[in-house]
């Protein structure tokens, strides 16, 4: 999964624990929750969850993974956020301080929030999901990091995939 919102209750006060997991480029019929294995596969360790949880079949894709993000951890559509495409490292677009977050939300009620995966709002200070109510962030600020060379050693060395 390329994206993973985890929110966790604290056990004592009797809240539901919440966990959102986003996953890039993932069709409905790729999880066989949805399509009890029409495709041929199983993805039992989700299917788990979702049996326990809600499952969502109704809902709307942006068009990058930075607008999709935007959408879902401030409820507003991307357009009001300015994060409609997804930015370049440095860049002076993300995530405001003027738009609350799910997480900013969550905290008054007592829970203790964390992201883990693609972040895509944002790699300046002012963005990083810590400083937008998130208690801890561990993972990537962009997909192969903006286009420049992967970290992994067997990727191609030639001109010709850069």
């Amino acid at each position: 999964m390329a994206f993973c919102i985890s929110v966790s209750a604290w056990a004592a006060e009797g809240k539901p624990n919440i966990l959102v997991i986003w996953g890039d480029d993932i069709g409905q019929s790729n999880i066989s929750a949805y399509s009890n294995g029409l495709m041929g596969y199983q993805t039992p360790n989700i299917d788990s969850l979702a049996r326990q949880g809600t499952m969502f079949t109704d809902y709307y894709g942006e068009q990058s993974c930075t607008a999709g993000r935007s959408a879902f951890i401030t409820g507003q559509h991307p357009v009001r956020t300015g994060l409609t495409k997804v930015g370049t490292p440095g860049a002076e677009t993300g995530l405001s301080d003027k738009d609350p977050t799910l997480a900013q939300m969550l905290k008054p009620l007592g829970y203790a929030t964390a992201h883990f995966g693609k972040n895509h709002l944002g790699d300046r200070d002012e963005f990083l999901p810590t400083n937008h109510g998130f208690d801890e962030f561990f993972g990537n600020l962009y997909h192969l990091n903006a286009e420049e060379l992967p970290e992994n050693p067997d990727y191609p060395k030639d001109a010709w995939f850069q």
